[in-house]
């Protein structure tokens, strides 16, 4: 951690590459702290600059509007100075480069969750098709090699968790993708390839989201959740801006920010509202109905489990090309059940998580892992202790070899939860398995 003075300095340096006085900073960390732009005086940002005083509370927020970063040798500088994130491009490009020499990252906090919501650059697109002449020209077939590696590294993660090769998204959005939004094209050209993007990079973020729950992890997937919702937007693509928020709301609702967690979603659902897309409609109102569940607001809970289940029932058998089209009825299955259990109705909830598992939609081993593991706990609650082992065991068998932070927490909550049936013979075997599958 660098001294008072080292920091004062660092402060300094990355305001005066902005242009920023006391003022401004002031109002940009009350921002990113989630407050009301005045919450934080001038006096006390002026004294952060001049080293009277350090700003301790608000240094996670400090450091996140002004790109610092704290190297954990003591040696701090701003990645400010390696790239100038003036707009949503340059920003993403410094998260990869960030991501892939794996510079700090701060940890998933509230405040910068909702500042996120903030109305994105929507003249970058414009601004790129007036680019000087050298930079790479980028067509039908540059947007067509992005949604295609998408697809093929989501598949990937779906099936292994993502804990799998997710350097290679980060690899491919710095080394490929980067030039190309550097590049020059026409504006729809542009919207299309902001929007694969958007995709890319909401899949780097989902893959460090299900890496791992330390702190890093989490913050490093809130940031690319944040810039995909910017891509979207700037792309003017409403479905995508939704999903990234829905990123966003999950992701709260995961680390116990539950009213920010509601706000995020009703802003999901917000951009949802006219899409003629069903099962869009589905992810994004069954995403505002776990968020208020999880806020143990159960009016609003079940109106829009309801909404999510009426939007399901449209949604046909054929997925579609739509980047919500992964939402099927197994997944609305599933997600619903595990509402519902929240609400206390555990039959409710056993018979959409059997369902989940019946029907067409649900073959990702992953997916499949994580509601073998979810039906077991909602039988245990039911009392059915042996209908309970049958199906860890299925869990424990379908789990071996994914690298997923969700099965890694389901096999640790089902260890838990068999500790009071030591001695019995069927729950100590289990245990076993699932300590071979941890380690």
């Amino acid at each position: 951690m660098p001294t008072k003075e080292e920091l004062a300095q660092l402060i300094r340096h990355a305001c005066e590459k902005r242009g920023w006085g006391p003022t401004k900073l002031a109002r940009e960390v009350s921002i990113a702290a989630g407050k009301p732009p005045g919450t934080i005086e001038r006096q006390y940002a002026r004294r952060w600059l001049k080293g009277e005083r350090a700003p301790t509370h608000w240094l996670p927020y400090v450091v996140q509007v002004l790109d610092l970063d704290l190297e954990p040798s003591g040696q701090a500088r701003t990645a400010a100075c390696e790239v100038e994130a003036t707009d949503t491009v340059a920003s993403v490009i410094q998260l990869g480069r960030r991501d892939v020499h794996r510079r700090n990252f701060l940890a998933a906090t509230s405040g910068y969750a909702l500042s996120a919501l903030a109305l994105p650059d929507l003249d970058s697109i414009t601004r790129r098709t007036k680019t000087a002449a050298g930079a790479v020209r980028v067509g039908a077939g540059e947007v067509a090699a992005v949604q295609q590696m998408v697809k093929a590294l989501g598949d990937a993660a779906a099936e292994l968790g993502g804990g799998h090769a997710r350097h290679l998204a980060v690899r491919y959005l710095t080394d490929d993708v980067a030039p190309w939004l550097n590049g020059t094209y026409t504006e729809a050209t542009g919207r299309e390839l902001f929007a694969a993007t958007s995709q890319l990079v909401h899949l780097a973020g989902w893959m460090a989201q299900d890496e791992g729950n330390d702190p890093a992890n989490q913050g490093r997937a809130q940031q690319y959740y944040a810039h995909a919702y910017r891509l979207a937007a700037e792309a003017r693509d409403p479905e995508l801006s939704a999903t990234a928020l829905r990123g966003l709301a999950v992701q709260a609702t995961d680390l116990g920010f539950r009213a920010e967690a509601v706000q995020l979603a009703e802003a999901c659902v917000r951009y949802g509202k006219d899409l003629d897309n069903p099962r869009a409609v589905a992810y994004y109102q069954a995403t505002l109905a776990n968020a208020a569940a999880q806020d143990d607001d159960r009016k609003l809970a079940t109106r829009h489990l309801t909404l999510s289940e009426t939007a399901i029932g449209h949604s046909g058998a054929a997925a579609g090309d739509s980047w919500a089209a992964h939402y099927s009825p197994g997944r609305w299955a599933h997600e619903s059940g595990m509402i519902l259990a929240r609400l206390g109705d555990l039959d409710a909830a056993e018979e959409h998580l059997r369902l989940a598992l019946h029907i067409h939609g649900l073959d990702r081993r992953r997916t499949r892992a994580i509601v073998l593991a979810d039906l077991g706990g909602v039988r245990l609650r039911q009392g059915d202790l042996d209908g309970a082992l049958a199906t860890w065991n299925d869990f424990i068998d379908c789990a071996d070899g994914i690298r997923s932070i969700k099965v890694h927490t389901a096999a640790n909550d089902m260890c838990t939860r068999l500790n009071r049936f030591r001695g019995m013979p069927e729950a100590d075997q289990l245990r076993k398995k699932a300590a071979l599958l941890l380690s």
